[in-house]
């Protein structure tokens, strides 16, 4: 795979682009926010991403990626490595912002990586913080919502929020790497979970890995 996003093919003309929120929580994985970031801007389906990004997380960014995160709009582009044309940064403070309201037209949201903490949030309705509430809209509004959880091992407590979570309507998606691809570098492990992911969201990657079958 290459270490670069693969731009998609143009949205028809007429039809709006899409509209995604990318929830970071402060959970280890950030290197698959990253990842996920670049490759929602690499996107011609998608015409905005709304990023959040959780105190905790912050401090994980810092700890993982060596981000600067001190000053706040620098930070998409920080994330992301190179210049950002879709992404806004909103507060996770900010209870008020548009994602918060169902009325606002959103087609998928992520929180990737997904600490435990948050995911009881979510599970339980409790919703303190705009990631809390924005992945709440999406439940109630029948929306789209992965949850790529990052925790091990999982105790009970985990996995009974996980199948609250999914029954609400979430889909549970732990940050869980797969070989089968045959993977050279870390960045293909991370590539091929984040194209995994968004096919999920309804936006399948060129460059994922599609099981054929074993040949006989």
């Amino acid at each position: 795979m290459s270490d670069k996003p693969q731009s998609q093919s143009a949205m028809a003309p007429g039809s709006r682009g899409l509209t995604f929120v990318l929830g970071v929580t402060g959970a280890s994985g950030a290197i698959f926010a990253r990842k996920m970031l670049q490759m929602l801007e690499a996107d011609d389906r998608v015409a905005e991403i709304d990023l959040v990004i959780s105190g905790s997380g912050l401090k994980v960014l810092r700890q993982e990626l060596e981000l600067d995160v001190s000053v706040s709009r620098r930070i998409p582009q920080l994330l992301a490595e190179r210049c950002v044309l879709k992404t806004r940064y909103l507060l996770d403070s900010d209870i008020g912002a548009s994602i918060a309201s169902g009325s606002y037209p959103v087609d998928g949201m992520v929180v990737l990586p997904c600490s435990t903490g948050c995911l009881a949030q979510i599970a339980h309705g409790i919703s303190s913080t705009l990631i809390e509430r924005a992945a709440d809209v999406s439940l109630k509004e029948g929306r789209k919502l992965v949850l790529a959880v990052r925790e091990t091992p999982f105790s009970l407590i985990h996995l009974q929020n996980m199948l609250v979570a999914a029954r609400a309507g979430a889909a549970i998606f732990p940050i869980i790497p797969s070989f089968y691809h045959r993977p050279s570098t870390i960045d293909d492990l991370v590539t091929q979970f984040c194209s995994r992911v968004l096919d999920h969201l309804g936006l399948p990657q060129p460059s994922q890995f599609r099981w054929g079958g074993q040949e006989r």
